[in-house]
């Protein structure tokens, strides 16, 4: 595997005039880079296609473009700074419960204290499914203590320990298993290796002091402590002992959860950080299936779960900055960086002056989407498809090949466990202009998602002469209704998928204040996440019952650690997608697209023909740069009961899609029967519809992923963009 050579991220996503967005650059080059700011008009690198479309700009960047290599670190631990302890320790014992999920791994730290030269000192560790000590003497010899009268299993509560007492030149490691109580296992030996406390000046947990910090723990830990028997002696006054078990140090991973700090409940309040974002609001050792959320029980989610390969933040060094302008018009743009014949884009979103619509249309970027999204390593990649990226000058790095730089929420941690969390505090390969989601696809089909894909909007905006803002999710859910006040319309992209209350809500009251709203998209308004209100943004999913779904939460586990809601689908939290959008998700299979066919109702009745007008076929979008049709891949329908209101019209819906497609599974009962009582075929479908509220809130939706890579066929000139056109006439009128 042949590294990235030059590559980048920034630290937005989007921003305002007078906002600075950062960018940080590795270099594997000797040459110093050349950067400089494109506006991006579409990204699809399909010759086929409306093309890759840019837009050169010149304005100034401030920063320094000599090439370095800047390094990164994955895997989580938390880590506890200790200014100096009390006294020399007399006999000591480091503790915790754990929960190992690949312990037959190489050398996994649990417990770790080390000096200021980062260099452990005494650690408890697995090492091939065996509990081991270790410890380091004045003379850097290290002594190591194995526990084989038992091998640990993955998935099973344990308690383990290792005890050093200088006075005997003694280590004792030992574990029990938390399920059996009557178990327990020990080994010690005698060694010369001298310890003092007052060398100790940090702490970690989940891997081993080091520079950089190794041996990252897979699985939970739970109840660390440190403890040293004569300690008594020193604080057995205003300290109840009783509950600490004579703890120096006592931290409590069942407190805090919704930070990044670990809490100390012992005397001496070592508190900690977090780092790399690993998961909490984790079932610990006592959990006991009775209560399902972490705040009516934190006793009972005092487990961290750590993984070797969680990334929050690379934390590089900038290496220069853009300040966005006044009067720089809203739209996507990036930093394009280049060395020889290497190349980068790193793309950020430029939204009008908060509060100063330069447009009458909005149109709603899913950042939060394309996060969740980040780094998608598709299982059906294959290197077959290099030869179409070459061909089509198309971006040329895919995450299913480099892996390091951290998947994405669809995708499993090495331990097996899936992917919660999300950042764009990385370079995140998916995003980029000219990225391929799928690559063998047929016909003239781009294989583009995401950012890629809703490109062809702008494009096709761009194209009509139709001027338009971009506001992101995160102004959305930052400032809420107030971001898209005075507005005429709001239009979502092709995947509006993932959301935040604060999001979902800033919607509904534009529409409850007689905004008009496009929805272009399929599978919108699907999966609830939490933001990290003080991690810059990074992104939580819990992927609960129901649902299509890349992994499955563990019981007990369905509530965010973030904001400490019940995860999952909006559908399941009782705000179904067709309350918004009057469709829902309902079916989904490959990247095929069919057609829609117009119902000949809509072409009759008064409140719906203008929809058609200069449209004479009743199918329409039996073409298209997305799976070669407007109707396709994840397809969305129209019900009642789920919230679609009484007075939409259905104006037209697929039909003849690809053998692939079923159902999605909070339809289905049983392999025949339905929750809606339709049958599995009648279920797939995408709904097209029109509706006005009672505030007079128009509502047009198309309930397809790959309904806007139509827009552009023939040059603009075909059926779906003459219908959309027609909408969005009225819609600013």
């Amino acid at each position: 595997m042949s590294k990235i050579p030059l590559i980048g991220y920034s630290d937005k996503l989007s921003g305002r005039p007078g906002d600075v967005i950062s960018f940080k650059v590795s270099n594997e080059l000797e040459a110093p880079y050349d950067a400089n700011l494109v506006r991006v008009i579409c990204a699809d690198p399909n010759p086929d296609g409306p093309g890759f479309q840019l837009e050169e700009l010149d304005l100034p960047l401030d920063g320094d473009f000599q090439s370095r290599i800047q390094p990164f670190y994955p895997g989580s631990y938390a880590i506890v700074e200790v200014d100096k302890l009390a006294q020399n320790i007399g006999e000591l014992t480091i503790s915790a419960n754990i929960w190992p999920t690949t312990p037959l791994k190489a050398t996994q730290g649990i417990f770790s204290c080390g000096n200021n030269g980062d260099e452990p000192l005494i650690s408890l560790c697995l090492e091939g499914g065996f509990v081991t000590a270790l410890a380091r003497s004045s003379k850097q010899e290290v002594t190591k203590v194995t526990c084989h009268e038992i091998r640990l299993k993955p998935r099973q509560w344990y308690h383990v320990w290792a005890s050093f007492d200088p006075s005997l030149n003694m280590i004792t490691v030992g574990c029990s298993l938390l399920n059996y109580p009557n178990t327990k296992y020990e080994s010690s030996v005698k060694t010369e290796a001298d310890f003092r406390s007052d060398k100790l000046d940090k702490f970690i947990f989940g891997a081993i002091v080091g520079q950089p910090i190794v041996g990252h723990f897979n699985g939970k830990i739970e109840s660390p402590r440190f403890i040293d028997l004569n300690a008594k002696k020193v604080y057995a006054s205003g300290f109840e002992w009783k509950n600490h078990h004579g703890s120096w140090c006592s931290w409590d991973f069942g407190l805090g959860i919704n930070s990044t700090r670990v809490i100390d409940v012992g005397p001496l309040n070592l508190h900690g950080l977090l780092v790399n974002m690993p998961s909490r609001a984790m079932t610990g050792s006592t959990w006991t299936g009775e209560e399902m959320c972490w705040k009516h029980s934190p006793d009972q989610y005092g487990a961290i779960h750590f993984h070797d390969d969680d990334i929050y933040d690379f934390g590089w060094e900038t290496d220069f900055t853009f300040r966005i302008p006044g009067g720089l018009k809203s739209g996507l743009y990036a930093a394009r960086i280049r060395c020889g014949e290497h190349e980068d884009m790193m793309p950020f979103y430029v939204c009008p002056p908060r509060g100063r619509p330069t447009a009458e249309l909005c149109v709603l970027a899913s950042t939060f989407t394309y996060t969740v999204y980040g780094n998608h390593a598709r299982p059906n990649y294959h290197p077959s498809w290099l030869k179409r990226i070459d061909d089509w000058n198309a971006y040329p790095w895919n995450p299913a090949v480099h892996q390091e730089y951290g998947l994405s929420t669809y995708n499993f941690h090495s331990d097996g466990s899936g992917i919660c969390h999300a950042s764009h505090r990385r370079p995140l390969l998916s995003l980029r202009p000219g990225y391929i989601t799928f690559g063998s696809t047929e016909g003239k089909c781009s294989g583009l998602r995401h950012l890629q894909a809703d490109t062809h909007l702008y494009a096709w905006l761009e194209k009509m002469g139709i001027s338009y803002d971009i506001i992101t999710d995160q102004e959305l859910h930052d400032e809420g209704v107030a971001a898209l006040a005075g507005y005429q319309v709001v239009s979502t992209g092709s995947h509006p998928e993932y959301h935040t209350l604060k999001t979902l809500e800033a919607l509904q009251k534009f529409r409850q204040n007689g905004g008009n709203f496009m929805y272009l998209g399929g599978n919108g308004f699907y999966w609830r996440i939490a933001v990290h209100e003080q991690e810059n943004g990074t992104l939580e999913i819990r992927r609960n019952e129901g649902g299509i779904r890349a992994w499955a939460a563990d019981p007990g586990e369905y509530y965010h650690a973030f904001d400490g809601a019940y995860g999952g689908l909006w559908r399941r939290n009782n705000r179904p997608p067709q309350q918004l959008a009057g469709v829902g998700f309902s079916a989904q299979g490959n990247f095929h697209g069919s057609y829609y066919r117009v119902l000949p109702q809509a072409r009759t009745a008064p409140e719906t023909a203008w929809i058609f007008d200069g449209v004479t076929n009743d199918i329409v979008g039996d073409f298209g740069f997305s799976g070669n049709g407007a109707a396709g891949f994840e397809l969305d329908r129209a019900d009642n009961r789920l919230g679609t209101p009484d007075n939409t019209h259905v104006i037209a819906s697929s039909e003849n899609h690809h053998e692939s497609f079923i159902p999605v599974p909070e339809e289905l009962l049983t392999h025949i029967t339905t929750w809606s009582g339709e049958s599995l075929a009648e279920l797939i479908r995408a709904d097209m519809i029109y509706q006005v509220s009672e505030t007079g809130s128009q509502l047009f939706s198309t309930g397809s992923i790959t309904f806007c890579g139509s827009l552009l066929y023939n040059e603009g000139e075909n059926d779906i963009s003459k219908i959309l056109k027609n909408v969005l006439g009225r819609f600013l009128e």
